[in-house]
Order: structure tokens, then C-alpha cells, then sequence
């Protein structure tokens, strides 16, 4: 089956959802991308500050998966969830151009991630909802690469803007509100939800007797996709690296646009190759390409060298998370899905909380290289889970 076929089968409602990840994306990391800068050069912040901000504000879109996904499931609607999570990501973004203080930059993080963590669950249970069985890995795989193309989109937007407006953060953060708001709108008009997906009786998704129904291979991958996450602390401390090597600062986001394109390029591909190849074989790959690049981002700051590992840091982004959405909906009973991907990102949302707060101690206690170390050391970890895997 040729990828132009692949693609042509994929229903409509899936390239919307892709597109309007795409929009909200471009909003978002035109913020996100130069957010760690904004925070330690005009706020005075602390590596250690920056990364429990990023790791509360990413690991709360995390847990509040939970919550949405199991109201989902107990609706039956996934699609009015979602726009209220998008919704709400959008009016936080003013927020960011009128912050005074880290207080205030915490506040708008946390309220743009909890309208993430509001729409992810019913969005990826959506997905596995419409997409057929045999096309669910590039079903998620596409949806991966257009958000993905928003999120570097979003940085080239904003390098654009800081050479523009010199170096001016509040009136690029005011202009991520459009994007934002086509987002809204675009899954508002442009999405139709299976009519058939509501339950005629409704029952708790969180029940004893419907816990029961998550087998042990699903729990398997809650606790691969947790301990992957300690290997993988907030992507801040890339921009941080960057800053480090000397880059001037309105050039420093190309890191992530560089990093974003490879992952946007990679993703389809690779979740197409997920649906013909063994899912632990290639999560394994994806975990040895995250240990090369996170030695390779230890051994200096020199830009060549710090591209080689973002690149890599791509790649393995494009190998795994399209992948661990795919082995979560495979894994779960249909109309428990949402409640899946619930506690999915419930479980890394701890997991990451921890990893880029330890980031951010290692970083101010003993530097960028011993971070990166630390990470490879987690991916060792979580290599050695995947030798052990329960029968399904």
C-alpha cells in the first residue's frame, strides 16, 4: 500500500484534528520557545525554577488527563471536552504578555496546561475511535506530524518576530492569541464526531468492575511510558543548552524549530511502521537514539554539536510518542480508551514533575553535562523494562 493511498483513507475528521493541533501549536511554542529565555533574562530565574515550572505545567496537562478522559468515556462525547481544553489554552495566552512575575507565568502555564490536559484524552481516544483498526498507527502518526509542524512553525514565527521587534517577548506572546482562536474554530466547524460512540447505558469508568477490564499488558505500558518520561525532562533545558553556547538570543528557538521539523518529518513515517513492526522493538530503537543524543548534548555546547543532538532528540520524538498513544489504544477496551490515556498521563505526569524538577537540581548543582548523563541513565532503566513483557 503506497503512502498516498494510506493517507487518502484516513477520514477526514483526523486531518481536522491534525490541523487544529497544528494552529494551537504554532500559538503555543511562539510562547513556549521563549519562555525559559524570558524567565531567566528579564525575570531572574533559576535553571532549577525554570524546570519546576515546566515540569508542573506539563505534568498537570498530564494528570488532568485522567479526569477528562474518564468523563469522555462516561458521556460518550470526547469532541465537547476537547473544545473546551482548546478553549481554555487560548484565553490563557494574553496572560503571558501582561505577567509581571514568575507567580504570574506560573499561573498562565498551569491554566494553558490544564486546558491541554482537558482536551488530550478525548482527542487521542477520538482518534482510535475514528481511525480503522488497521491504519491506527498512522492514523496517529499524521496527527503527531501536523501538531508537530505547528511546533516548529511556532519558534520560526518567533526568531521572525525577536529580529523584527527587537528582542520585544509581550507583543509576540499578544500575537500567539490568533492562532489560538483559529484552532477553537476549526475544531468547532471542521470536526464531526461517530454518532454512535454514547453508550445506551451509562456506567463509572473507574469502577471496580471496569478497572478489572485494563489487562496487565495496558499496565505494562502506564509504567514503560512513566519511567521513559524520567528519561525525557522538559524539553526548556534544550533552549537553556542553547543559550549556553554562545547563540544569540533571538536565534536561540531555531533550536526547537530545528528539533520540531525532524520530529514533524519522522512522525508519520514511523507510525505508519508501527502498524507492520513490533511495537517493543521500536520503542527500544527510540530509546537507544535518545541515549546517543543525550550524550552527545553532555559532551559540549559548540552548535554543531548541539544540533547533532537535537536532531537525534527528533528523531526519537518521532519514533515514540505517536507509538505509546498507538500501544495505549491497542490495550484498551474501546469504551474505556479515554480512562486508558487517563491513566497513561497521569502516571508520566508524575514522572515528569520529577524528572525536570532533578533536571533543574542537577543543572544549578553541577551543571548541563551531568542532566544529560542522567537522562541516558534513565533510558538504560527503561530499556531493561522492555525485556520483560507480559503476554496480552
Amino acid at each position: 500500500m503506497t503512502t498516498k493511498t494510506t493517507l487518502s483513507q484516513i477520514p477526514i475528521s483526523i486531518w481536522m484534528l491534525g490541523f487544529v493541533s497544528l494552529l494551537m501549536d504554532i500559538s503555543s511554542e511562539m510562547i513556549h520557545s521563549l519562555l525559559p529565555m524570558y524567565m531567566v533574562t528579564t525575570l531572574g530565574a533559576s535553571a532549577f525554577a525554570v524546570g519546576m515550572i515546566e515540569g508542573l505545567a506539563e505534568s498537570t496537562a498530564l494528570m488532568v488527563k485522567v479526569f477528562s478522559g474518564v468523563m469522555s468515556d462516561y458521556l460518550g462525547k470526547r469532541k465537547a471536552l476537547a473544545l473546551f481544553g482548546y478553549t481554555l489554552s487560548a484565553l490563557t495566552k494574553p496572560l503571558f504578555a501582561i505577567a509581571p512575575s514568575l507567580g504570574i507565568v506560573l499561573t498562565a502555564r498551569l491554566l494553558d496546561r490544564v486546558g491541554k490536559g482537558i482536551r488530550g484524552a478525548p482527542r487521542d481516544a477520538l482518534i482510535a475511535d475514528i481511525a480503522p483498526v488497521h491504519l491506527r498507527g498512522a492514523a496517529f502518526g499524521l496527527r503527531q506530524s501536523l501538531d508537530t509542524i505547528g511546533a516548529f512553525l511556532g519558534p520560526l514565527l518567533a526568531v521572525a518576530l525577536m529580529l523584527l521587534w527587537a528582542n520585544d517577548f509581550r507583543a509576540i506572546f499578544w500575537l500567539s492569541v490568533i492562532p489560538g482562536l483559529m484552532a477553537v474554530a476549526l475544531l468547532l466547524f471542521g470536526v464531526r464526531e461517530p454518532e454512535n460512540l454514547a453508550p445506551i447505558k451509562r456506567s463509572n469508568p473507574i469502577s471496580k468492575q471496569n478497572l478489572k477490564r485494563l489487562s496487565t499488558h495496558y499496565w505494562w505500558v502506564v509504567v514503560i511510558g512513566a519511567v521513559f518520561t524520567l528519561a525525557r525532562f522538559s524539553e526548556a533545558f534544550l533552549v537553556l543548552r542553547a543559550q549556553q553556547g554562545g547563540i544569540p538570543m533571538a536565534l536561540v528557538p531555531l533550536v526547537m524549530v530545528a528539533m520540531n521539523l525532524i520530529y514533524a518529518l519522522s512522525a508519520y513515517p514511523f507510525g505508519k511502521l508501527s502498524d507492520r513492526m513490533s511495537h517493543t522493538q521500536l520503542l527500544a530503537i527510540g530509546l537507544v537514539i535518545l541515549i546517543a543524543a543525550d550524550l552527545i548534548l553532555a559532551t559540549n555546547d559548540h552548535w554543531g554539536v548541539l544540533l547533532a543532538g537535537v536532531a537525534l532528540w527528533g528523531i526519537h520524538l518521532g519514533m515514540t510518542q505517536g507509538l505509546l498513544a498507538r500501544m495505549v489504544a491497542d490495550s484498551a477496551p474501546a469504551d474505556l480508551r479515554g480512562t486508558a490515556y487517563g491513566f497513561f498521563n497521569l502516571m508520566s505526569g508524575i514522572a515528569l514533575l520529577i524528572a525536570s524538577g532533578v533536571a533543574g537540581l542537577l543543572w544549578d548543582q553541577f551543571g548541563a553535562a551531568f542532566t544529560f548523563y542522567a537522562g541516558a541513565g534513565f533510558c538504560v532503566i527503561t530499556l531493561s523494562g522492555l525485556a520483560w513483557q507480559p503476554r496480552r
